[in-house]
């Protein structure tokens, strides 16, 4: 690979880490992604979370652990009303940097916008809301905030809410853990699909997981999750799963997060990227290329050494080429994929 390779990116929190707007844009190295970094990286596109955390933030992982792993209880749901401040604030931090940035930051609402983001020089943002709970039961916000340019919804983050419950952090564990979706959840699953929203089933249990795919008509997509068979975490995705997804024609992004990576489950950053190409390559092999992209977790979680933030991407595409996939495969994980699932997904 002689040329940078553009890309997209299924997840990322970055909107919610910067304390400023012009921080974003100018740069910073507080957070794995800013604006300038992200455009010499060949970062086309992402998926920017608004994610709206507890008041008590994460629990400590050396509170639950034992000598087999660790058991994270879940938070408690979060009031909408709280949800709704923040969602809010991190969708105004995204319309005031499209705004500030002289053209090199957009939002993007249709897959030719996301197209232009590809071929030319600027950074597009795909607004994804990470856990539905500033979205009433009657779903009225959600005709709002899609007017707004919401085009990705996680049903839950790992927590319960009024639509489904979220799956814990439990290592060693299945992801079949909890209820599925809530007859509000049912309605959200539709409408998503009536309005042409991409739903995330990342973070959701397992018989939510199945409660979806049941219902819905667009591809099945995790956009930040990895393979359970490798990493036996209850937030990675079971063989049956990915199976499923291929079925609907949908992707898995492959995440950096190290516990979600590691055979061991620890957050330990010294993983190398074969540990990573390890979780992709299992997703080809089982259900093929086209069905595999990047979605990486930036400024959420801990991220290896190896890739350490946006700028190491490009190392992490080099190196499936060096392991033997083709540029036409590259292509496919590194923005291919994505594309094709938003043009069956958004209206």
């Amino acid at each position: 690979m002689n040329v940078l390779m553009k890309w997209i990116d299924g997840h990322n929190d970055t909107i919610t880490r910067v304390e400023n707007v012009e921080e974003f844009i100018k740069g910073n190295h507080n957070t794995h992604i800013d604006l300038p970094r992200a455009r010499r990286a060949g970062l086309g596109a992402g998926f920017f979370a608004m994610f709206s955390p507890n008041d008590e933030g994460m629990p400590k992982f050396s509170d639950f652990q034992n000598e087999e792993g660790y058991q994270f209880p879940l938070p408690d749901a979060l009031p909408i009303e709280k949800s709704q401040l923040m969602t809010n604030e991190w969708f105004s931090r995204l319309i005031q940097a499209e705004k500030q940035s002289g053209g090199a930051f957009t939002l993007i609402r249709n897959t030719d916008e996301l197209e232009e983001c590809l071929t030319g020089d600027r950074l597009g943002a795909i607004v994804h809301m990470e856990g539905a709970e500033s979205i009433d039961t009657d779903l009225n916000a959600l005709d709002v905030y899609y007017e707004a340019g919401l085009r990705s919804l996680g049903i839950v983050w790992s927590r319960p809410n009024a639509f489904a419950t979220g799956v814990p952090y439990h290592f060693p564990s299945t992801p079949d853990l909890g209820e599925g979706l809530t007859e509000a959840g049912r309605r959200l699953v539709k409408k998503c699909n009536e309005l042409g929203i991409m739903l995330d089933l990342s973070h959701l249990n397992e018989k939510g997981f199945w409660d979806v795919v049941k219902l819905s008509d667009a591809p099945i997509v995790a956009t930040h999750s990895n393979v359970h068979k490798l990493c036996p975490i209850s937030r990675n995705i079971t063989d049956e799963q990915l199976d499923a997804i291929a079925a609907s024609n949908g992707v898995i992004g492959v995440s950096y997060v190290v516990n979600m990576l590691r055979e061991d489950g620890k957050i330990d950053s010294d993983v190398p990227l074969t540990v990573v190409t390890d979780h992709i390559r299992y997703v080809i092999d089982r259900i093929g290329i086209d069905h595999v992209a990047l979605g990486s977790d930036f400024d959420g979680a801990t991220i290896p050494d190896s890739i350490k933030d946006v700028g190491g991407v490009q190392g992490l595409l080099q190196h499936l080429q060096a392991e033997g996939l083709s540029d036409d495969d590259v292509k496919k994980i590194a923005y291919q994929n994505w594309l094709r699932v938003l043009e069956h997904t958004w209206k």
